[in-house]
């Protein structure tokens, strides 16, 4: 088998049924598995899914401090544009182009690190980058590890669930895992380190980075707007947590084929171009599937690309090396046909 078919830790439940099709769990099967992921006690080796999830947790004294004592609806609204533009859009920039897809490079680490650490710090990069070659690779196949066909809760739950590595690569393989976090600037793990902690990235830099990443960010929305609109960013950070799994989910139509004639071009797996992603983070899925190293995916006139203008604006000003853009290939191949 190749790499990509055994990299990701197989659930209990197994990726496929006795008859080679998807594997769709009950939810009570889920949530065991997700209890299962982030029990330290049980193994050492489920620090990285924990500490996904311990962080998110940790928001939630900041959701609870705002809504009983610092609640508005300017706050409010402060909350939703921070979640679904700025947290999305970075998600899209950072985890998505950069970290996955290698789609532009950076001309000196400093640019890199700046482009990581711009908003809250909610999960390890490991937990989205390895996985998601496995998406590309098994779009709402069996293996996929958030394939919308097992249902809403298979992808929620995704992150612990079917995201982690394997904890039995042999030394040549965990090499070639490795290899795709090289470039994000992640300290990762020797395989010696790997065969103790189960992960490619090492506890002590995921957790210091963690830790200087929410203590920067609080100091500066506290001294913007103390208190209130530091706990509204972080509820807001909570809720793309939150959010970002429900469109792994939604992104591929929600299990079924909901491909609109000249908007979705790509017909090979269930990915859509939505509105709302697209314009608000630049995800527009269905042309990122077609064009997966590609540092912009609004190719049609009325598909704005944040991420897109970021990565662009760096590239202007020295702090983006390069880019790959195919925007122009698009343009040739398909839009003769969406105006026929």
């Amino acid at each position: 088998m190749a790499l990509i078919d055994y990299i990701l830790q197989k659930p209990s439940y197994g990726w496929t049924n006795e008859n080679g099709e998807l594997a769709v769990p009950s939810t009570r099967q889920l949530w065991n598995e997700a209890f299962s992921r982030i029990n330290i006690f049980k193994t050492r080796k489920n620090w990285i899914s924990m500490i996904s999830w311990l962080m998110v947790c940790c928001m939630v004294p900041f959701f609870v401090i705002f809504f009983v004592y610092h609640f508005s609806w300017l706050l409010a609204g402060i909350i939703a544009i921070y979640s679904l533009v700025v947290m999305g859009t970075h998600g899209t920039i950072w985890f998505h182009r950069f970290c996955t897809h290698k789609s532009y490079k950076f001309s000196h680490p400093v640019w890199r690190f700046v482009t990581q650490n711009l908003v809250i710090k909610t999960f390890p990069e490991e937990i989205y980058v390895v996985s998601h070659h496995v998406h590309h690779a098994k779009s709402d196949q069996p293996g996929d590890p958030y394939n919308s066909q097992g249902g809403f809760m298979y992808c929620m739950l995704s992150d612990v669930n079917h995201q982690s590595i394997a904890k039995d690569l042999n030394e040549a393989d965990y090499k070639k895992a490795s290899y795709f976090l090289q470039h994000t600037g992640v300290k990762l793990n020797s395989f010696e380190q790997y065969n103790k902690w189960g992960s490619i990235a090492t506890p002590f830099y995921t957790v210091t980075l963690w830790l200087f990443n929410w203590a920067f960010w609080y100091a500066v929305f506290y001294l913007i707007g103390g208190h209130a609109l530091a706990c509204a960013l972080f509820s807001g950070a909570m809720l793309w947590f939150v959010l970002v799994r429900a469109f792994n989910y939604t992104g591929h139509g929600k299990g079924q084929e909901k491909h609109i004639d000249g908007i979705d071009f790509d017909r090979s797996n269930l990915s859509i171009n939505q509105t709302r992603p697209g314009l608000f983070a630049g995800e527009w899925h269905n042309n990122h599937h077609l064009y997966p190293g590609s540092a912009r995916a609004g190719f049609l006139p009325y598909q704005l690309d944040l991420a897109w203008v970021y990565i662009f604006c760096l590239y202007k000003v020295g702090a983006v090396s390069s880019y790959h853009d195919s925007k122009k290939d698009f343009l040739r191949k398909y839009a003769t046909n969406r105006r026929q």
